[in-house]
């Protein structure tokens, strides 16, 4: 079995949590880091030691030892990011929001087609056995028709608060960093909405502070959907049918979460035994990742690109209507 060399593109706390995570994911190896800067790609390596610490992300992308690179760097550098790697025949695991709109997405899907070269948005949630979990229940009928899903997702930030948050410079806001997963996890079970209403709270730079959506379906289904980086909230999903319903506890998107299953019918309420692994999970994205490249695959058959695609151009949807406007969608 092929052993998988993988480099992280960006030092800082997800690229740290994704290398912690790497040594549960069988047959592959964490050999080199690409940082903007001598200085944090030394910090990096003292963490997590690598062959190679690359003060630049060009050195990185041209290491001929180095198979796929996982993109860990802010929104709003995914798009150039991708394309760097792609340029130089680097398979690639982008971290979420794929891209900052849909044209944006749309040239980095076509160059690794172009290429035959492995890309596929990193959204780890899709990956995890929880939410396997509740997709099969879904897919089992044991509750029924969907009538209604409600998700949220919120924090304050601690300080010091994270630059990335409120910056619309680096795609700040809720909706593009926590409120994608409300609308993935919506889509997930009732799929694309026939009508979109969102509405934001500016913060003092501009972007979302909150924002609040509602997903409307010919069928009558709702999907109440709530991102805030004003208070601390449940942060948990439910998903209701005509027969039951199952909430993903707190934190809905994370391996953290349980499965809760409420059946009317017996009036009754289950917790799904889930199996737990060490780490943050990012192991499993991971493993498939270095499956599909052990294939010969050069597109995930569980994170697609339709479902990049159908994600993003959502996402712009929702940014439209409530007003929600980054320097990328110039010209778009």
């Amino acid at each position: 079995m092929k052993t998988i060399r993988w480099g992280i593109l960006g030092a800082g706390r997800i690229a740290r949590k994704f290398a912690g995570d790497l040594q549960y994911a069988e047959g592959c190896v964490l050999i080199a880091v690409g940082s903007r800067s001598k200085e944090s790609a030394d910090e990096f390596n003292k963490e997590f030691p690598v062959k190679y610490a690359h003060e630049s992300y060009e050195a990185l992308v041209q290491n001929p030892e180095v198979d796929v690179i996982y993109i860990a760097t802010p929104h709003n550098l995914h798009h150039e990011n991708t394309l760097l790697c792609l340029q130089h025949n680097k398979a690639v695991l982008c971290e979420k929001p794929f891209a900052m709109n849909k044209k944006q997405a749309v040239e980095m899907i076509e160059m690794a087609k172009e290429k035959k070269i492995f890309l596929m948005e990193a959204l780890w949630t899709k990956f995890h056995p929880h939410y396997i979990k509740m997709q099969e229940m879904v897919g089992q009928g044991l509750l029924g028709e969907i009538k209604s899903v409600l998700v949220n997702f919120g924090f304050k930030p601690a300080p010091p608060v994270p630059k990335r948050l409120f910056d619309p410079a680096l795609g700040g806001g809720t909706l593009m960093d926590i409120g994608i997963y409300n609308v993935f996890i919506a889509m997930s079970v009732i799929g694309k909405p026939d009508h979109i209403d969102a509405v934001m709270t500016p913060s003092a730079t501009g972007v979302d502070e909150q924002c609040a959506i509602l997903f409307r379906y010919k069928n009558g289904a709702l999907a109440q959907l709530f991102s805030t980086f004003s208070s601390n909230l449940a942060t948990e999903a439910d998903i209701c049918g005509t027969e039951g319903r199952i909430r993903l506890t707190s934190r809905f998107y994370e391996t953290s979460s349980n499965v809760e299953f409420y059946n009317e019918r017996v009036d009754s309420k289950q917790v799904i035994p889930i199996q737990k692994e060490q780490g943050f999970g990012y192991q499993y994205e991971a493993r498939h990742v270095n499956e599909c490249l052990r294939n010969g695959l050069t597109e995930s058959p569980v994170m697609s690109f339709a479902d990049t695609l159908l994600l993003i151009e959502t996402l712009d949807e929702i940014r439209k209507i409530a007003g929600i406007h980054y320097s990328a969608d110039a010209g778009k």
